[in-house]
């Protein structure tokens, strides 16, 4: 499948910093210890409503990290995936009465266009899970063929005989690693999260479903053994990750909804296939973003969505400050007043940068490296900038200076 549009990314001046991240097994900020090629894994949407700025936070985030990688030197390759049949997208085309294929088409070209109007810079793979099917059929029979697995009775199946597959977690070591949590911590929010704890026939409440054999009226794919059914949310990212990125890649992204189980689950079933961890060497995750006194969720319905604010007539660039301004380890709510500021500072920064000259170029672009490459500490380089902004009128453009806002905050007039 392919991505949105690329924007330019300006070339700066000498190098940037090391990126270092919070390490929440560690408790600290350490530096990512990367190679030529700086490997990134962050998990896309479902698409069955359009980006809310929960969402749009994420991938900003994450759009942060490769731009600062960049910078230090790497080559980038990143890899995203695009969950194109899933339940929630199921439910949401039953209900409103369309076909499944349709609903993701529209939403994911929708994405396309928010992404591009926030300046996102596109994943190098970009990848369907629809489009792959054939290899995380793959997966899952390599799984079987390592004995980790077991079938479920499935009364429901649209074909007798047919069951469900399931991972055998008890056969896993490292389950636990990628998440940190403990039993009562994942038993807490694995069905709200798209579990089936009390799904009978089950060895375990938390094993993680692998094949789901077909059932009336769903789609299904020829799977040979397995019988024809579609892959578990968590098989695509093992799948796509492995096959693009290999094991022990750089950096997992995502929001923090997806600690577990999906990461600790990708992760998992990566070591099951292939014994050879870890799956990632780095997690970071974007904190939830709240409005009108919860978490901004399809669920809920309390969303913000990107484009509605594309349509009412607000500055994309406006948008992405308002992101810029919160660092991503914290949650925070969004309000009409954020945006109000972010326009307003926008406003300062275009008009400082067709005056105010690069006088204070390298200062300022130091100090923006140093922010950014400390877990990507967005708003202080974003307060830096408002400094330089609120100097003296020199009469001349800052051309440097607006590169560097661009390649750095991806932030462009």
């Amino acid at each position: 499948m392919a991505p949105w549009t690329s924007p330019n990314l300006p070339d700066l001046q000498g190098k940037g910093r090391a990126l270092a991240l919070w390490q929440a097994n560690t408790s600290t900020v350490t530096t990512l210890e990367v190679g030529e090629t700086a490997r990134m894994y962050v998990c896309g949407i479902t698409p069955y409503d359009a980006t809310h700025l929960g969402h749009a936070a994420t991938y900003v985030t994450f759009d942060l990290a490769g731009r600062v990688l960049r910078d230090a030197g790497h080559e980038v390759r990143y890899v995203q995936n695009v969950t194109d049949v899933d339940d929630p997208l199921l439910d949401r085309a039953t209900r409103d009465g369309v076909d499944w294929r349709d609903l993701a088409t529209g939403e994911i070209e929708l994405f396309h266009s928010d992404m591009t109007a926030l300046r996102v810079l596109p994943p190098d793979h970009y990848v369907s899970v629809v489009e792959t099917m054939d290899r995380h059929v793959a997966t899952i029979q390599g799984l079987v063929a390592n004995g980790v697995t077991y079938r479920v009775p499935t009364p429901d199946a649209a074909e007798a005989g047919a069951q469900d597959i399931y991972l055998d977690l008890s056969t896993q070591g490292t389950f636990g690693a990628a998440s940190g949590w403990d039993r009562a911590q994942m038993l807490e929010v694995f069905a709200e999260r798209g579990g089936d704890p009390e799904r009978a026939g089950k060895r375990d409440e938390l094993d993680p479903l692998l094949w789901r054999v077909e059932r009336e009226g769903e789609p299904a794919w020829d799977a040979g053994e397995l019988r024809r059914g579609r892959p578990g949310w968590h098989v695509e990212c093992t799948t796509i990750a492995l096959d693009h990125l290999g094991m022990g890649f750089d950096l997992q992204g995502g929001g923090t909804d997806l600690i577990f189980p999906h990461h600790e689950m990708s992760a998992v079933q990566a070591v099951a296939l292939t014994d050879d961890p870890p799956f990632a060497r780095t997690y970071a995750h974007q904190a939830m973003v709240g409005y009108d006194g919860e978490k901004m969720s399809k669920s809920k319905g309390n969303l913000v969505r990107v484009s509605d604010l594309l349509r009412a007539g607000v500055d994309p660039m406006a948008i992405r400050l308002v992101l810029l301004d919160q660092h991503y380890r914290t949650p925070w709510e969004y309000t009409a007043g954020l945006l109000d500021s972010a326009v307003k500072r926008w406003d300062r920064w275009t008009r400082a940068l067709a005056c105010r000259g690069d006088e204070d170029a390298d200062t300022l672009i130091e100090g923006m490296r140093a922010a950014l490459a400390n877990d990507l500490d967005s708003a202080g380089a974003v307060r830096l900038v408002d400094e330089w902004a609120g100097g003296p009128d020199q009469g001349a453009p800052s051309p440097r200076i607006a590169d560097a806002v661009d390649a750095l905050l991806g932030l462009r007039a």
